[in-house]
């Protein structure tokens, strides 16, 4: 929800709603209720984008789902440019306490799972995965591109360097540091110049951290890491591959033979026209 008080005339304006009044998110989207719903605006979208790239954002919540999505993009030949997975480390000071707590799969889980259907269906070379969710660090970064992403997303690192201090006000219109509000004496607080340098600095430092790391582990790119070179604790005594740990499948290998797969369940369970299982 959008409270009334930060629903300005220029918020109004640009979101075309009434001003001063609560702009409340509907749970289910109104354009579209199945999987091949969901493509066929995407389509649409590009369409009259004049053929900028379209996807959507996700926090996983039931893999029979990306699978549904997965079994419609097989069957129409419909493509998302890109998706974007949100962790459920994810979320704001205006997020339901419930929600932010407990629910969806958490960035890593989530993004192995995309991961696995995408390349799992050797549809990779056709869509980009972005990740999201409490990603602060060049660490967190290649920890993202081992198990799949193309890129990361920042949220909460950058507004940390902005000057937010998680007073939990963001719905409120009353963040003191002038972050999240449309009071004109609370944004003062915020001095443009001063902050603009710390953030800048902030991201150059992060991606100089990241090519440390990357030169560390004797590669080029960050895209050359993989699920291959990272370890994990399995237990209090015992560290080992991430493959010990997760199931990472080959290209194409969910539609070869789903039944080698752990998600062989799920797969038969998804439905192109429906994000129910069948």
């Amino acid at each position: 929800m959008l409270p009334a008080a930060k629903v300005t005339q220029e918020i109004a304006e640009a979101r075309d709603i009434e001003p001063g009044k609560d702009c409340i998110s509907p749970a289910a989207h109104s354009t579209f209720s199945t999987p091949i719903g969901l493509l066929e605006w995407i389509a649409e979208l590009r369409e009259l984008s004049g053929g900028k790239p379209a996807g959507f954002k996700l926090c996983v919540g039931q893999p029979h789902e990306i699978m549904a999505l997965v079994k419609a993009i097989l069957e129409t030949g419909i493509t998302p440019d890109f998706i974007v997975v949100d962790g459920a480390e994810g979320g704001t000071g205006a997020a339901p306490q419930e929600l932010t707590d407990n629910v969806g799969m958490p960035l890593r889980e989530g993004l192995i799972c995309i991961r696995n259907a995408v390349i799992g269906a050797d549809l990779k070379h056709r869509i980009r995965i972005g990740a999201a969710g409490k990603i602060h660090s060049a660490a967190g970064m290649a920890n993202a591109f081992a198990l799949g992403a193309d890129w990361c997303n920042a949220a909460r690192a950058f507004m940390f360097s902005l000057g937010c201090i998680q007073s939990m006000n963001c719905h409120t219109g009353n963040c003191p540091t002038g972050v999240a509000t449309q009071s004109t004496w609370r944004q003062s607080g915020l001095v443009v110049d001063d902050k603009a340098k710390r953030v800048a600095h902030f991201h150059k430092e992060t991606l100089d951290s990241l090519r440390e790391i990357i030169v560390a582990m004797g590669f080029e790119h960050p895209w050359d890491i993989s699920f291959r070179d990272m370890i994990r604790r399995i237990d209090s005594v015992k560290a080992g591959p991430m493959s010990e740990v997760y199931q990472f499948l080959e290209p194409g290998q969910l539609i070869a033979d789903p039944g080698s797969t752990p998600f062989a369940r799920v797969w038969q369970e998804a439905r192109a026209d429906s994000f129910r299982k069948s």
